[in-house]
C-alpha cells in the first residue's frame, strides 16, 4: 500500500513480520517530476545484516541520459505506530547520478527492536515508512524514444583519429540563466561569471560556435573544472580519465583550453605526489614500529643490566654476617 502526496510518499509494507524476502521494492512514485522507489532489506542488507536498510532509489535511471543528476533534500521517517514521538527519522542531501543511483542507511534500526512486540514498529505485521523529498535541482530527463523532440543523451562518438571524445549534449533542465549570453543552471552563475573572467580566451571561443556546439561545450567546460576543483582526496583515476577525455573533445572543438590543460598536468603531478607521500609514510611506519621494538628490546636489556649493577655492589659481606 502506497500513498503518494505533495512531497511526501508514505509506504506501507503489509506481511512485513512474515515475509522471506531479502529485499522489498515499494511501488513507484513522482516528486519533483522525478521517479522514485524505496527499497527495504527486512532482514538487513550486505552491510549490517543485524539492522533493517532503507534506502530511497532513484527509478528511472537506466533510462535517464549519461550525465544526468538530482540534486535532493531527503528524509525518511520509521514510522512508530504507537507513538509517534518514538518514530525514527533520518535526513540527508545527495546529488544522485549514474555512479549513485541510491542512497539511504544500511542500520536503519535493529532487528532486535523492530520485532520487539512492545516497540510499535511492526504493528499487525505491518511497517509503515514516510519519505519526504525536495528536489532542488534536475539535470536530464528521459529520453521517451529516438524520434522525440527531446534533447539526446550525452554520449560517447568515436572521431576519425579512433580517439574517444565526449559528445555532451546539454540535459533538458527546467530554469536556466543567461551570462554574457550562455544559459547555464542557477548553481553555475558564479562559477560561469568566475571562469570568464579569468579565462576570456575561453569566452571568446565559445562566441563563435554554433548555439548547440557552443552549449555542448559549455557543459563540458564546466564538468572540466567541477572535477580539477576537486581537493586530491577525492580525485580519482576515473576523475582523470574524465578529466582528459573533456579536455580531448574541447580541443577538437577549438577551443583553447591550454592553462586547463597545464592545471590537469599539475594535478596530475600533485597526486603523483600524493601518492608516493602515502607510500613512503606507509615504509617509514614499518621502520618506526621496528624500531620501537629495538627500543623496546634494548630498554629490557638496560633494566637487567641495571638488576645486575645493584647486584653488584651490594656488599659481600654483612655486619651480621661478620659478628
Amino acid at each position: 500500500m502506497a500513498n503518494e502526496a505533495d512531497n511526501k510518499f508514505t509506504w506501507l509494507i503489509k506481511n512485513f513480520s512474515s515475509s522471506d524476502a531479502d529485499h522489498i521494492y515499494s511501488s513507484q512514485f513522482v516528486i519533483g517530476d522525478c521517479k522514485w522507489r524505496l527499497l527495504a532489506y527486512p532482514k538487513g542488507d550486505k552491510k549490517d545484516r543485524a539492522c533493517l536498510a532503507l534506502y530511497l532509489v532513484v527509478a528511472d535511471s537506466k533510462t535517464l541520459p549519461l550525465g544526468w543528476r538530482r540534486h535532493t533534500k531527503f528524509s525518511i521517517t520509521l514510522v512508530n505506530q504507537t507513538s509517534e514521538n518514538l518514530s525514527l527519522l533520518k535526513k540527508a542531501q545527495h546529488w544522485f547520478d549514474e555512479k549513485s543511483h541510491a542512497l539511504g542507511y544500511s542500520a536503519m534500526l535493529p532487528l532486535a527492536k523492530l520485532h520487539d512486540k512492545d516497540g510499535g514498529f511492526v504493528v499487525n505485521g505491518q511497517v509503515k515508512i514516510v519519505a519526504e523529498i525536495d528536489v532542488l535541482e534536475v539535470i536530464g530527463k528521459p529520453v521517451e524514444s529516438e524520434d522525440s523532440n527531446q534533447q539526446q543523451p550525452v554520449k560517447k562518438v568515436k572521431r576519425e583519429d579512433d580517439t574517444d571524445l565526449l559528445n555532451m549534449t546539454p540535459p533538458t533542465v527546467t530554469e536556466s540563466i543567461d551570462v554574457n549570453g550562455f544559459q547555464v543552471f542557477p548553481s553555475q552563475v558564479e562559477l560561469v561569471s568566475r571562469v570568464f573572467r579569468k579565462y576570456p580566451e575561453i569566452a571568446t571561443d565559445l562566441r563563435a560556435k554554433n548555439e548547440p556546439l557552443r552549449t555542448a561545450c559549455m557543459y563540458v567546460l564546466l564538468s572540466l573544472i567541477e572535477i580539477l576543483c576537486k581537493s586530491m582526496e577525492e580525485f580519482s583515476e576515473d576523475n582523470m580519465v574524465e578529466a582528459e577525455d573533456a579536455l580531448t573533445y574541447l580541443k577538437h572543438s577549438g577551443i583553447k583550453v591550454d592553462r586547463l590543460e597545464q592545471k590537469l598536468d599539475e594535478v596530475k603531478a600533485k597526486k603523483k605526489g600524493e601518492i608516493d607521500s602515502e607510500i613512503r609514510i606507509q615504509e617509514l611506519e614499518e621502520e618506526l614500529e621496528v624500531f620501537k621494538q629495538k627500543c623496546s628490546d634494548i630498554e629490557a636489556q638496560m633494566e637487567i643490566e641495571k638488576s645486575k649493577v645493584l647486584a653488584n655492589r651490594a656488599p659481600a659481606l654483612t655486619l651480621d654476617e661478620a659478628a
